[in-house]
């Protein structure tokens, strides 16, 4: 009789591989359909690749601008390690500190670096693209939260699709040109959701009592880099 609760019949190395093999069949998927994104944008194949590694890598590099007075204590998360398993308890600091103001490589620098190529490639564009960026702004703003000790959140899959819905009413009933869609998609979504999420909010930063606020991310692979791909990819 076997005396556990619970009972696998795989192997440990057997788990192991499967698990491997998951995470390389998903990364290839994301690949594909990153990769599928920026060809539809004009981007050849090899170069999708590097702004993906470039974007990958740069989203854990968070560059300091300045720092604002917080008008809050601090909260911070005190970690404490129990049989390997870490356990963050929010803890709030009685000094009042300054915050400070950062913009991410990945998930703030590369869209706008990538959108503004964009404008100048096809100049055609721009009109749509800015009332496009305008419509995201004013919804995104609308829809961001204030989170304590966190920063400016919203919810991860709205932003695309608003950008999506607003490009494809644009072609819809605005005469922008059908050939734009995806260029128009992948601006408004990423600069209407990093000027109307991050930058007119930042006014409300200093009541947050964070200690970091990333302009465009947060050190993870960033939500606003892969809002303009979903958004290609929705309409």
């Amino acid at each position: 009789m076997v005396n556990r609760l619970v009972y696998s019949p795989l192997s440990i190395f057997f788990m192991l591989l499967l698990s491997v093999l998951l995470f390389v069949v998903v990364g290839f998927l994301f690949l594909g359909v990153a990769g599928t994104a920026f060809t539809r944008l004009g981007f050849s194949w090899g170069f999708a690749l590097f702004l993906m590694a470039i974007s990958l890598l740069g989203s854990g590099i968070n560059i300091p601008i300045f720092r604002i007075h917080s008008s809050t204590p601090l909260l911070r998360n005190s970690c404490i390690q129990v049989f390997g398993v870490a356990y963050c308890i929010p803890v709030i600091d009685n000094i009042y500190e300054s915050t400070l103001i950062a913009i991410n490589l990945g998930g703030a620098v590369m869209p706008c670096l990538i959108s503004l190529y964009l404008l100048y490639e096809f100049p055609e564009a721009v009109n749509f693209a800015v009332v496009a960026v305008i419509f995201v702004s004013i919804l995104m703003y609308k829809i961001a939260r204030p989170v304590k000790g966190l920063g400016i959140v919203t919810p991860a899959l709205l932003p695309p699709l608003v950008a999506a819905i607003v490009t494809l009413v644009m072609t819809t009933f605005l005469s922008a040109p059908n050939e734009y869609k995806f260029i128009i998609a992948y601006i408004g979504g990423t600069l209407g959701t990093l000027i109307g999420a991050d930058l007119l909010n930042l006014n409300k930063v200093r009541d947050l009592g964070a200690p970091v606020a990333s302009i465009g991310g947060a050190g993870t692979f960033d939500g606003i880099f892969l809002v303009g791909l979903l958004a290609v990819l929705l309409v």
